[in-house]
């Protein structure tokens, strides 16, 4: 089985390792991070994080599992024909295509999403909703062979959601286990419902998704 996560600039580096450290425990399985061009790919917190890309695009045709992750880098991506042709490539003999965060924005641009149930970060459900999907604020959607997952940690949920699917829960829980994925914010301000309304207000303002 291979998996092929994909990197673009400015993408947000849990979107694309959260998916990653679940994922990669399957047994025989080949995990890859894919980019249009071979190299260091930077992150969207001033670059200061790269990952390497060891396979360019056409070097990758047949993946069973697609990770597409999101960040501020999305928006830009969403008019690359290399990187959209690409995802409607593979994504005809994939066995799942998935995303996390804003990536959804990216497999809806593709066309993948056409009236599809989905979810993407919750400022961008209105831009995923203008580009063909259904959307909603499920933490993670499972519309088929596609999986999409809110924003950013919530990729980690996906990858195990996907796990248990692939492998068994009893598999999926016990890299749960190891991974001691056992979330205890200190506060209660993780999604728009609970946080204060004068901070969703505030990030909205100041974070208007481009669509």
């Amino acid at each position: 089985m291979q998996i092929a996560i994909v990197l673009f600039d400015g993408f947000t580096a849990l979107d694309a390792v959260g998916p990653y450290d679940i994922l990669s425990r399957l047994p025989e399985t080949e995990t890859v991070f894919v980019a249009q061009q071979r190299g260091a790919i930077r992150n969207d917190n001033a670059g200061s994080l790269a990952i390497v890309a060891d396979r360019a695009f056409d070097e990758v045709d047949a993946p069973d599992i697609i990770v597409v992750p999101g960040g501020p880098g999305e928006t830009k991506q969403r008019s690359n024909t290399v990187l959209l042709d690409w995802l409607r490539a593979v994504d005809r003999t994939s066995t799942w295509t998935t995303s996390v965060c804003t990536g959804s924005l990216l497999l809806a641009a593709a066309g993948l999403l056409d009236g599809r149930r989905a979810t993407s970060h919750w400022l961008a459900l209105e831009t995923l909703g203008r580009l063909g999907a259904t959307p909603t604020a499920e933490r993670v959607v499972v519309d088929g062979k596609y999986v999409t997952a809110a924003g950013v940690s919530a990729g980690i949920d996906m990858g195990l959601s996907l796990l248990g699917t692939i492998a068994g829960e009893q598999f999926a829980m016990a890299v749960q286990l190891m991974t001691e994925y056992d979330p205890q914010p200190p506060y209660q301000a993780g999604s728009p419902d609970k946080a204060p309304a004068d901070l969703v207000a505030n990030l909205k303002a100041a974070n208007r998704h481009e669509g």
